[in-house]
C-alpha cells in the first residue's frame, strides 16, 4: 500500500470520527444536556411519601399527575417556586398516576383529572381540591392560606372539603319486603 492511500485512510477515519462526535454532541444537546432535570421530574424526585408529609405536622399539597401530561408539566415551574419558599412550612407530594403504587391514592382521593391537588392541613386533615392547571399566583394563594391555616381562597375549580358525619347502620326492609 502506497502512502497517498494510506493517508486517505487516516483522512476518512478522523472525518468518521468528527461526524460521530458531533452527531453525539447534538442527541446529548437534544436531550437536555447538563441541565437540571425538568421540574416535575425534579419535584417527583424529592416529594415526601404521602404518608410521612400527611403526619409530619405541615400543611401539604399532593399533586396527581402525569409525565405526558401538558398542564402538569406547563404549571411545573409554578409549583417548584411554591415549594422552594415555602419548603421548611409545607409539604408538596407528587404521585403519578401512571405509577401502580400509587393506585390506591389514586382510588382514595377519586383523581378523574390531572393535574388534580389534593390540599391537606397540619394535622393531615384534608380540607380541599383542586382540579386542573393552576397559575403561580393560584398556587401562591392556595400555599398561603394553608400555611396560615385559613380557609382556601375561592376560585373556578377549588372546592373545599368536609367530612360526612357517620351514620349508623339500621336495617332496611328490602325492595320486596310487605311487612
Amino acid at each position: 500500500m502506497d502512502s497517498n492511500t494510506a493517508a486517505l485512510g487516516r483522512r476518512e477515519r478522523m472525518l468518521l470520527a468528527a461526524v460521530a462526535a458531533l452527531l453525539a454532541l447534538g442527541l446529548f444537546l437534544l436531550r437536555g444536556g447538563l441541565s437540571p432535570a425538568a421540574p416535575l421530574e425534579k419535584l417527583a424526585r424529592q416529594s415526601l411519601e404521602p404518608a410521612v408529609a400527611l403526619s409530619n405536622g405541615r400543611p401539604s399539597v399532593v399533586e396527581f399527575y402525569a409525565d405526558w401530561c401538558e398542564a402538569c408539566q406547563a404549571m411545573a415551574p409554578a409549583m417548584e417556586k411554591v415549594e422552594s419558599q415555602h419548603h421548611d412550612q409545607l409539604d408538596v407530594v407528587l404521585l403519578n398516576v401512571d405509577n401502580p403504587r400509587w393506585q390506591p391514592e389514586v382510588d382514595r382521593y377519586d383523581v378523574n383529572g390531572i393535574p388534580q391537588l389534593e390540599f391537606f392541613d397540619a394535622s393531615g386533615t384534608r380540607v380541599g381540591r383542586a382540579v386542573g392547571a393552576r397559575s403561580q399566583s393560584e398556587l401562591e394563594a392556595l400555599t398561603e392560606a394553608l400555611v396560615a391555616g385559613t380557609p382556601l381562597p375561592a376560585m373556578a375549580g377549588v372546592a373545599e372539603t368536609s367530612v360526612l358525619p357517620q351514620v349508623e347502620a339500621t336495617t332496611m326492609a328490602g325492595p320486596r319486603s310487605h311487612s
